[in-house]
């Protein structure tokens, strides 16, 4: 592989978007920037890579891939924001019946662009409804009464996790690393 600029890294650090100047204050502002954080950071892990590239799959017998990650969020945000938070547990699901978005067939770049304009989609919608949720308000999760706070968690908790799967898959395909 060929080396890498700034380390290894996409840009120096004081050039990161995810990076504020400001720590933020409060338990709403925490979680949301969090959130916000790991969104950013999958997307920049996918940064200028090809369909092919996107639509590499990891250690056999995995189907994950950095594209099939970008459409298990487009169904992730789906489900915890409209069909858990806003109620429409009726809405069919996003990839129901491809494996969670894993499934891919041929990466085309259109299923790419398709892709990320889903996941964008569904993360404009999610961060409306977050704004107007109270955290203190209950929801049921398959038969548990749950906070608000608590599907917030867990969505930051599904971003980490996977953008760790997603730093080893990115540095796989050119060698750049966590950031």
């Amino acid at each position: 592989m060929t080396e890498i600029g700034f380390n290894g890294m996409w840009l120096p650090q004081d050039q990161d978007p995810r990076m504020s100047d400001t720590p933020s204050r409060g338990e709403r502002a925490v979680l949301v920037e969090y959130l916000e954080h790991y969104r950013a950071t999958l997307e920049l892990k996918c940064e200028g890579l090809t369909p092919e590239q996107l639509g590499t799959r990891s250690v056999p017998p995995s189907r994950m891939s950095l594209l099939g990650m970008v459409r298990h969020f487009a169904r992730v945000e789906q489900s915890w924001f409209r069909r858990i938070l806003e109620g429409q547990h009726d809405l069919e699901r996003h990839f129901q019946d491809e494996d969670g978005g894993f499934e891919l067939g041929e990466p085309t770049q259109e299923l790419v662009d398709a892709s990320f304009a889903l996941l964008r989609e569904e993360v404009a919608h999610s961060r409306e409804v977050l704004e107007r949720t109270d955290l203190d308000a209950v929801v049921d999760v398959h038969g548990d009464q749950v906070e608000v706070r608590d599907v917030v968690v867990h969505m930051i908790e599904e971003y980490a996790r996977h953008c760790g799967h997603a730093d080893l898959l990115r540095e796989c395909l050119d060698g750049r690393t966590g950031q």
